[in-house]
C-alpha cells in the first residue's frame, strides 16, 4: 500500500487554503480536525483562513441547542452573557468578500452529513468566483468517507477525502503550490482533467502522537465558548483517543475500524500519549484561558487502569472542571470518586434504548438494566453531575418499546435526560438496515439530530416518535397520574399545543427554576415505576 509522509526538508511554496465550515448555530463545538488542519498547513508554510457559518441570524431551520431547551432537554441559556452575539450580515456576501479578499489555491470543507445541504449551498453561492479561478475544492469529514460518491457526485467538488485527511491535506498543498499533479494524492478521490474519476489507495491511521499541537486561531474568540447545563464556558475541545472499542450499530465508530482493516491498516483506535495531553492543556489555559475541559472521545474511559492513573495524576494540576462522555459499564467508585478530585464536573452517558432485549438485538449494546441503574447512582455519591442520552425511532422499534426507555430513566437520577429521533447516518449499521427496509435510499441525506424524524414507520409513525420526543421529560419525571394529560399534549394541535406549554411552564417553574433543583431536572419521586429489571 502506497504511503504518503509528512513532507521533510522539502522546499514548499506557500499556498492560500479556505476551509469552509458549515455549521449551524446551536451546534456549538468548536471543529478540532479544521484547528488541527490549521496547525499543520501553517506549519509547512502555508496561509489559511476560515469560513464558519456557525454564528449568523440567518434562518437554516435548525437550533439545536434551541430545539433540546424547548423539550426540556437542556437549561436554556443567553448566549450574550459572553458577549457572543450573532451575525446579521449573510453567509453568501461574506463568503464571497472572503474569496474575493483572499484569493483562495485550494478550498476546503469539513462536514458531517446533516451539513451538507447547507455546505451545498455556500459552495454554490460561490461557484462562479471559483471556477473563474480554477480554484479546486475538496471535501472531507466522517460523511464523505462512507457516502464519497455522493459527495463526488456535485458538480462543486473536484475531490474527496476518504479516510483521515492530515498526510493528505498536506501532501496535495505541497503539490498545488509547485503545480505538480495531485491525481495519485493517497486517501483522495479526484475528478481529472478529462473527465474521469480516480479512486486513489487509502493509508494507514496516522499516529496521533506525531501530530502538532491543534492551532485555534483561525477562531473568532465567541467560538471559544459552549454552554454547559445552563452556563457558559471558555471550553475547549481535548484529544485523549481516536476511534472507539465498542460496536454500537447507530455510530460509525464500528465501519471506521471495518473501513481501515478492509483496506488492509492497523487498527483504527488509538490513544494519546498522556504527556502530550498534559501540554496541550497547559498550552490552552496559559494562552486561550481556558476554563473548562472538554474531551470529546466516544468512550473516555476505555483505557487501562495505568492509563487512567497517569491521566488523573497529570489532571492533578490542571483542576479545572471537565467533562466526559462514557458508558455505563466502564464506571466505578474508585474511578469516579478520583476523578472528581481532580476536576470531574460532568457526565455524558449513552444509553439509548429502555428494553434490554431491543438493545442487544438491534443496537449491539449489551448490559442489564439493573447494572445500568446502579451504576448511574455513583457519580452523585461524588457531586459529580450526569446527564442521559437515548434515542427512539430505531427501525422495529414501537410505542410499547419506546416507553421501556421512559421507564428506565425513572429508575435514574439524573441530572437532564436527552432523547432524539434516530437518525440514519452513513457509515453506520443501521443505515444499512434502513436501506434495506426502504424507509430511506441511498441517495437521501439525513438531517440534524434535533429535527424532525426521518422514518415514518407503519408501528411507530413519525409524528409518535415526535411527541414522544417533546413530552419526554415529563413522562419521566412527572408522576404516573398525569401521564393521561401529558398523552394529549404529544399531539401538534391547537389544544396538545396548550396543554403542552401549561405542563412545561409547571414543570420549569416548579422543578428548574426552584434555587434548590437548578441542576436537577428530575421530576417528583421515582414511584409507580413499571419493572424492567431482568431477573437474571
Amino acid at each position: 500500500m502506497s504511503q504518503t509522509i509528512f513532507l521533510q526538508n522539502k522546499e514548499v511554496t506557500p499556498i492560500n487554503v479556505l476551509f469552509i465550515y458549515p455549521n449551524t448555530f446551536g451546534m456549538n463545538m468548536l471543529p478540532p480536525a479544521i484547528a488541527l488542519f490549521n496547525a499543520l498547513l501553517k506549519q509547512h508554510g502555508h496561509r489559511v483562513r476560515l469560513f464558519d457559518a456557525t454564528y449568523y441570524s440567518m434562518d437554516y431551520g435548525v437550533d439545536s441547542d434551541g430545539s433540546k431547551s424547548d423539550n426540556l432537554n437542556v437549561v436554556a441559556y443567553d448566549p450574550s452573557e459572553k458577549g457572543i452575539v450573532m451575525k446579521n450580515t449573510s453567509w453568501f456576501d461574506d463568503l464571497q468578500k472572503e474569496v474575493d479578499d483572499f484569493e483562495p489555491d485550494l478550498i476546503a470543507m469539513s462536514t458531517t452529513e446533516d451539513m451538507w445541504n447547507l455546505g451545498l449551498i455556500l459552495l454554490d453561492s460561490i461557484k462562479d468566483k471559483i471556477k473563474n479561478r480554477r480554484t479546486p475544492v475538496i471535501v472531507g469529514g466522517v460523511f464523505p468517507t462512507f457516502a464519497p460518491d455522493l459527495v463526488i457526485s456535485s458538480n462543486l467538488v473536484d475531490m474527496v477525502c476518504v479516510g483521515e485527511g492530515e498526510n493528505s491535506l498536506v501532501d496535495l498543498a505541497y503539490r498545488i503550490g509547485k503545480g505538480i499533479n495531485y491525481d495519485n494524492v493517497t486517501n483522495l478521490w479526484v475528478k481529472t482533467k478529462d473527465g474521469r474519476l480516480i479512486k486513489n489507495s487509502v493509508t494507514d491511521p496516522v499516529d496521533i502522537n506525531s501530530l502538532p499541537m491543534i492551532d485555534l486561531s483561525l477562531f473568532e474568540d465567541q467560538r471559544l465558548y459552549r454552554p454547559m447545563a445552563g452556563k457558559w464556558y471558555r471550553m475547549l475541545p481535548i484529544e485523549t483517543i481516536r476511534g472507539c472499542p465498542y460496536k454500537c450499530a447507530y455510530c460509525n465508530s464500528p465501519t471506521q475500524t471495518d473501513f481501515y482493516k478492509n483496506n488492509g491498516s492497523s487498527s483504527y483506535f488509538r490513544k494519546k500519549d498522556m504527556n502530550l495531553v498534559y501540554e496541550e492543556l497547559k498550552y490552552f489555559v496559559k494562552n486561550h484561558q481556558m476554563e473548562y475541559a472538554y474531551f470529546w472521545a466516544d468512550t473516555f474511559l476505555a483505557m487501562s487502569s495505568r492509563e487512567f492513573d497517569e491521566f488523573c495524576e497529570m489532571y492533578q494540576d490542571i483542576k479545572l472542571p471537565f467533562w466526559m462522555q462514557t458508558r455505563p459499564e466502564t464506571i466505578t467508585d474508585k474511578k469516579i470518586e478520583r476523578l472528581a478530585s481532580v476536576g470531574l464536573n460532568r457526565i455524558s452517558f449513552g444509553m439509548e434504548h429502555g428494553n434490554e432485549e431491543f438493545r442487544k438485538k438491534y443496537l449491539i449494546r449489551e448490559f442489564k438494566n439493573k447494572d445500568i441503574i446502579e451504576k448511574l447512582k455513583i457519580p452523585h455519591k461524588y457531586g459529580v453531575q450526569f446527564s442521559v442520552n437515548n434515542i427512539t425511532g430505531f427501525p422495529y422499534e414501537t410505542r410499547e418499546l419506546a416507553m421501556d426507555t421512559v421507564e428506565l430513566n425513572r429508575h435514574i437520577d439524573a441530572d437532564n435526560q436527552n432523547i432524539y429521533a434516530f437518525v440514519p447516518f452513513h457509515g453506520t449499521p443501521l443505515r444499512k438496515l434502513t436501506e434495506e427496509l426502504g424507509y430511506v435510499k441511498h441517495t437521501d441525506i439525513t438531517r440534524c439530530l434535533t429535527d424532525k424524524p426521518m422514518l415514518d414507520q407503519p408501528q411507530y409513525s413519525a409524528s409518535e416518535v415526535e411527541g414522544l420526543q417533546r413530552c419526554f421529560v415529563l413522562y419521566v419525571g412527572m408522576p404516573k397520574s398525569r401521564w393521561n394529560e401529558i398523552a394529549k399534549a404529544e399531539k401538534n394541535t391547537p389544544e396538545g399545543n396548550r396543554i403542552f406549554e401549561s405542563l412545561k411552564e409547571e414543570y420549569m417553574q416548579k422543578y428548574i427554576m426552584n434555587p434548590e433543583k437548578t441542576a436537577d431536572l428530575e421530576y417528583g419521586s421515582k414511584v409507580e415505576t413499571k419493572s424492567i429489571i431482568s431477573s437474571d
